[in-house]
């Protein structure tokens, strides 16, 4: 049984109209946005005057919580945001779910496989269960990698609304990592587009030479992309045409993960 805290001890209850509830809806609008927002329009999700929501967010951003775009006045999840959702879903209770299928994944492919999540202008890796070949890669839960240069990552961009995805594009500083890397916006744009209609996405030693990658959305039951499982191999042992004949494994153990997962 929980343990009651001072509050339920002595039957009272957080006022709706608390700073600390308040604060909360605030938070709550700006993550659900698929967009950045601006004051009036969080003004209105959470029905508050505008001296109150802007009197919080500028706490909220003091703390690291929330940003303002660049050059703009819409705010949106800034790094720190970013770190508390990784880390609580690094810690989850339902891990032991997801580690099962991803193992299980693993026995049917036999190859690496990884749960990713978007964070900021990297993919955070969730969970990773290694193949037992010898050669293989080590990033651990916790490690990040560039969006723009892995499977994962250029199907999370394929999935942000256009102006987003300009704005990316635009400003964006696309390092070359590999040969094979996409390094210019316009033909990265292409690809993501292409990735959207597609609904997978591919990594053709894009951020590690010598590796490929295969993506697939996880969704949550609203249709929204939450997570990204995604197949690694060495193309010398596992070529990327070959590793794409396993999308519908990749699928099903997607859907596997969004049915047992609560996000």
């Amino acid at each position: 049984m929980r343990p009651k805290d001072d509050s339920e001890a002595s039957g009272e209850q957080i006022p709706a109209g608390s700073a600390i509830v308040r604060t909360m809806d605030i938070l709550e609008a700006i993550v659900s946005s698929d967009v950045p927002l601006q004051l009036a329009e969080i003004c209105r999700k959470v029905d508050l005057p505008k001296p109150t929501v802007y009197r919080i967010l500028a706490t909220l951003e003091h703390s690291g919580l929330v940003g303002r775009e660049p050059g703009s006045k819409r705010y949106g999840c800034a790094e720190r945001m970013h770190q508390l959702a990784g880390n609580t879903l690094l810690r989850s209770t339902n891990r032991a779910a997801r580690r099962a299928v991803l193992e299980e994944l693993v026995e049917q492919i036999g190859e690496t496989c990884n749960l990713t999540i978007p964070n900021n202008n990297s993919v955070l890796y969730l969970d990773r269960v290694e193949t037992a070949w010898p050669l293989r890669v080590a990033l651990a839960a916790g490690s990040k990698v560039p969006l723009y240069a892995s499977a994962s990552g250029k199907l999370f961009l394929s999935a942000m609304p256009k102006r987003s995805r300009d704005r990316f594009l635009r400003v964006t500083p696309l390092i070359r990592h590999t040969p094979t890397t996409l390094v210019d916006p316009s033909v990265l744009g292409r690809e993501l587009e292409s990735i959207r209609s597609q609904g997978y996405s591919l990594d053709d030693a894009e951020y590690l030479a010598g590796i490929c990658c295969v993506a697939v959305p996880v969704r949550d039951s609203d249709g929204r992309l939450v997570a990204a499982l995604a197949v690694q191999a060495p193309s010398a042992r596992m070529p990327l045409p070959e590793l794409t004949k396993f999308l519908p494994e990749l699928r099903q153990a997607a859907d596997a993960i969004a049915q047992t997962v609560e996000w």
